[in-house]
């Protein structure tokens, strides 16, 4: 009876566990009805299942085959040592010059693969949108989510946070525009920057942290930020493969303003990695943005 109990509780309706299971009635087809299509016949019959099968089978025979390819036509371990380390050395003996960029790691994500590095950053912006999808309430849906503990009361956190928290936002801001300098950048500081909103609204609660991330902000920063991405990136390449003479110079390698737009694309990226983690954080706890 306990765990019949239990079962009332977590699922929130009557459950008789004594009652013997009963399979659905089969749903009876009419021949004559126009809307009923080819499909829903295989699907009454379990043949989608079959179907499904058979297209998962040919799939992973299609990609093991493909991978198997790829794998073959590499070169073995230890030959071909110059031509596998050709890149690197391009990396390493002309990243500085090309780029403009005292640390290579952000010349390389920025400028030589900034296209999958944009593809990074849809990813999350995907995810958080995902996430909304998945968690959010409709207004008529029971709104019988878990309760979380409340820490905005806690004395503790509070007067930590209150030390720290200018700290974590400082240090997120030098990673943020030193990236192309240092080591950091828009996915290190971005992170940074969003754990320092996530401890402010669990210190001093949603209204705190409202002041910098609403459903508005988060809207129009991502968006803004992903576009002038895209845009930058677009520009810069399409110029350099056409040999086109561009106004956004390297500058100086070391200066604060070089790497040409870089230090720009650092900060896009951090904005979008900053309201991600909060908007995840957020819609977990409250189930809705």
């Amino acid at each position: 009876m306990k765990l019949k109990d239990d079962f009332k509780k977590w699922l929130s309706y009557d459950l008789d566990l004594d009652e013997e299971p009963t399979m659905p009635e089969p749903i009876e087809f009419d021949d004559e009805a126009p809307e009923i299509t080819i499909w829903h016949r295989l699907r009454q019959q379990g043949a989608h299942r079959k179907l499904y099968y058979v297209v998962a089978v040919i799939c992973s025979a299609v990609l093991a085959f493909t991978l198997i390819l790829t794998v073959s036509g590499m070169p073995r371990y230890g030959e071909d040592a110059e031509f596998m380390d050709t890149v690197t050395y391009e990396y390493l003996a002309h990243g500085m010059e090309y780029t403009g960029a005292v640390n290579i790691v952000s010349g390389i994500i920025l400028e030589y693969r900034a296209f999958d590095t944009l593809g990074e950053s849809f990813v999350l912006f995907c995810a958080v949108t995902c996430v909304l999808v998945l968690l959010r309430l409709d207004d008529e849906a029971d709104s019988s989510a878990p309760s979380y503990h409340d820490l905005t009361h806690d004395i503790v956190l509070r007067r930590t946070a209150r030390a720290i928290i200018p700290l974590i936002f400082v240090f997120g801001i030098y990673v943020l525009l030193n990236g192309h300098l240092s080591p950091g950048g828009g996915f290190s500081g971005g992170a940074v920057l969003g754990a320092g909103i996530i401890l402010l609204s669990s210190a001093y609660g949603e209204e705190a942290s409202g002041k910098f991330v609403t459903e508005r902000t988060f809207r129009i920063v991502t968006t803004s930020a992903l576009l002038f991405y895209c845009v930058g990136k677009s520009y810069t390449f399409y110029t350099g493969a056409n040999g086109i003479e561009t106004f956004i110079g390297n500058g100086r390698p070391g200066d604060i303003l070089s790497a040409g737009l870089i230090l720009p694309l650092n900060v896009a990226v951090g904005l979008v990695v900053a309201c991600t983690m909060y908007g995840i954080y957020r819609m977990f706890k409250e189930r809705r943005f």
